[in-house]
């Protein structure tokens, strides 16, 4: 089975054209991604048939668990299917489809045709604690919500950009916070029913911010599109930022904007690192 290894600012994942093939993909996951005896990666990515869209994302974590979606692996599905001429981009935009709804992705390229960056549409932020989920009984927006993990209690916000995140305001460096200890944690808290991705973020002067991240299933990665998308939206709700934030993450800087009301929107860097093929 052929397959591509990509990256979103570090967040890694494999790629497979998976338009004719059927598999275990759970079972596939937990093998190719394993950093010793597989290719390595934060994920598996199908590139699928679609009635919604010219193609279909499906994508399966670490632990062979299928997340409903990922702003930094639709940057990778989006360069995948836009290089290889699966899809026929309209002025370098096209939609794909993915367990968190049809997003809209804008494609730029360097002068040999290949893409560089994208540019994609989230989706509109989920506020009410029954859509993210989060077990609290409390009108929207969830700000500043008293959540005890090991000892400390943390003023969290939790948000769902289809898939849900946990996010913790701190003052200090985010390199300085524990989350290796926190995350599986707050992953496994009972106050969230599907478990949930977690983020550690320090704001900054002139838009500016810093972020670590926990994956649920996966761990902590360099970087999380769906989790940075959810730090704009909570630094928006909380006066924190304006309508666009630059975020570092540990592999690399990402673009936010939103106006409070429309779809997140995120654009960073796509690589491509290798190709190979997988034996059956």
């Amino acid at each position: 089975m052929d397959f591509a290894k990509l990256h979103g600012t570090g967040n890694d994942f494999v790629l497979v054209d998976a338009r004719a093939l059927t598999g275990d993909w759970p079972a596939l996951a937990r093998a190719a991604c394993d950093r010793h005896f597989g290719i390595g990666a934060d994920g598996l990515i199908l590139a699928t048939k679609s009635s919604r869209a010219p193609v279909r994302m499906r994508i399966f974590n670490v632990d062979g668990s299928e997340a409903e979606m990922s702003g930094n692996g639709m940057r990778c599905l989006a360069k995948f299917v836009a290089d290889a001429g699966m899809v026929t981009p309209e002025n370098d935009e096209f939609d794909v489809e993915t367990g968190g709804g049809v997003m809209r992705v804008s494609i730029t390229k360097d002068v040999k045709g290949r893409v560089t960056s994208v540019r994609e549409r989230m989706g509109r932020p989920r506020l009410d604690p029954r859509e993210i989920p989060i077990a609290v009984e409390a009108q929207p927006p969830i700000t500043s919500y008293p959540v005890d993990v090991d000892g400390r209690t943390m003023a969290i916000s939790a948000v769902s950009m289809g898939n849900p995140h946990a996010i913790y305001f701190q003052h200090g460096p985010v390199a300085d916070f524990p989350l290796r200890t926190i995350g599986p944690l707050m992953e496994h808290h009972r106050l969230f029913p599907n478990r949930t991705n977690f983020e550690v973020v320090r704001m900054m002067p002139h838009g500016k911010a810093e972020m670590r991240v926990w994956e649920r299933g996966v761990g902590e990665t360099l970087s999380c599109g769906s989790g940075a998308s959810a730090v704009m939206v909570a630094a928006r709700l909380q006066g924190m930022t304006q309508d666009a934030l630059e975020l570092t993450v540990p592999g690399g800087i990402l673009e936010l904007e939103w106006d409070g009301a429309s779809d997140v929107v995120l654009t960073g860097p796509v690589e491509e690192v290798f190709r190979g093929v997988w034996p059956d």
